[in-house]
Parts: structure tokens; sequence; C-alpha cells
């Protein structure tokens, strides 16, 4: 009787280092929380938030700022990059399209780099050239950037009112603005104001790699 009890104990040890080992294998072979293209963040992820940090108004910003926005536009980018400059004004007229009182969307520039042409001066600089309608952020930490996993300039996410990410990637389909056929982020911002989902969710982003600064182990 002992000798039996002894094989069920043991088959019953067996059987649950089975399933310990099963359930190791599935997990390891889940999707990671990262997107498609995205190294950090996915769709539906709720987006990182900012705060203090300076913008070439001479203010510190958050992301609780716009808390009376339905919707916020993060893009990265900054001054150094030649796409960056081709997005420009492109991006200086989705801001100004959802500007104003009724405007149900905020969009925000944050810049991580940390070359000469790419600091606060030259930044402030860069805004009062161009007639910059909305803020533009420098995060001296590159925290934010890596936060949402950004790795080139310009790079786009579009949040909905709980901030959850709906769409990241690329604004459009093409550098050049007279070749453009679709316009990704305005299309994700026409379906969530009406209650429906992006028609596309996550693309791949143009442009020149955010310099981050090498992390000494």
């Amino acid at each position: 009787m002992r000798f039996l009890r002894s094989i069920l104990h043991r088959a019953s040890m067996y059987a649950t280092t089975l399933i310990g080992l099963a359930l190791a294998v599935l997990s390891c072979g889940q999707p990671t929380v990262a997107g498609e293209y995205n190294p950090v963040l996915n769709i539906g992820d709720v987006a990182p938030a900012w705060s203090k940090l300076p913008g070439v108004d001479g203010k510190e910003h958050s992301l609780a700022d716009l808390k009376d926005r339905e919707f916020v536009i993060v893009v990265f980018t900054c001054n150094s990059c030649p796409a960056a400059v081709l997005y420009e004004n492109r991006i200086i007229a989705l801001a100004k399209k959802h500007a104003g009182d009724k405007g149900r969307a905020a969009l925000v520039a944050i810049n991580v780099n940390k070359v000469e042409e790419d600091l606060l001066p030259a930044m402030q600089e860069k805004a009062k050239a161009k007639k910059f309608t909305f803020p533009y952020l420098f995060d001296e930490t590159q925290k934010i950037g890596k936060a949402y996993g950004a790795n080139y300039t310009p790079e786009f996410f579009v949040l909905d009112k709980e901030r959850q990410v709906v769409y990241m990637g690329s604004l459009d389909d093409s550098l050049h603005a007279d070749q453009v056929k679709t316009n990704y982020v305005e299309a994700a911002l026409d379906a969530i104001m009406s209650g429906k989902k992006p028609p596309v969710a996550e693309t791949v982003a143009k442009g020149c790699r955010v310099r981050y600064a090498r992390e000494r182990k």
C-alpha cells in the first residue's frame, strides 16, 4: 500500500513539473508587449506622461496640461534631421487645423537629441523662424523618448481620451509632401473622433535615427 502511494505521489509531482514546463514554454512563445514596429509600446498601451519639460516658450510643460483636449498628437522631432525639416510645414498645418478653443486635439513636439544644433537655444530659433504654434519641448534626459520607444525623427503617436496609444509611426506615406496619398495621423484622428478604430494603427516611422546617448555599463 505504501509502495502504491509512493508511486502515485511521484506521478503527481512529475505531472506538476510537466505542466509547469509547458506553461513556461507557452509564455515564452507569447507576443511581447511591444508593437509590430515599436520596440516598447503597443497599441492600447497607456502613453508615458512627461512632466516639467522646458519648452521654447520658456515655460515647463506636462501631459497633464492638456487635460482639456480630448486627443493628443505627440511627435518626436528635432532641428538637425533633414527628414524632420521636410515634415515641418506639415506638422505646422496639422497643429493649426486642430488649434483653437474648439479644437479637439492638441499637438506637442518633443526633441531629445543633444547635439548643439538640437539644444534648446537652437530650438527657440527654429520655433521663432517657423512660427510654431504648438509646444516644442526639450528632454535632456532622453527618458521620454525611450519610454515611447521613439527611434526616428519625426515619429508620431496619437493618444485617445484615456491617453492610450491608438496610432504610432509615420505621419503619412511619403517624405515628400507632393507625393502623399495617405495621411495616417489624420485618418486615425478622424476615426477616433467618430468613435471608431483607426484604419491603420501602426506604420514604420520614416526619418533620421534619434541620437540617444550611449549608456555606460
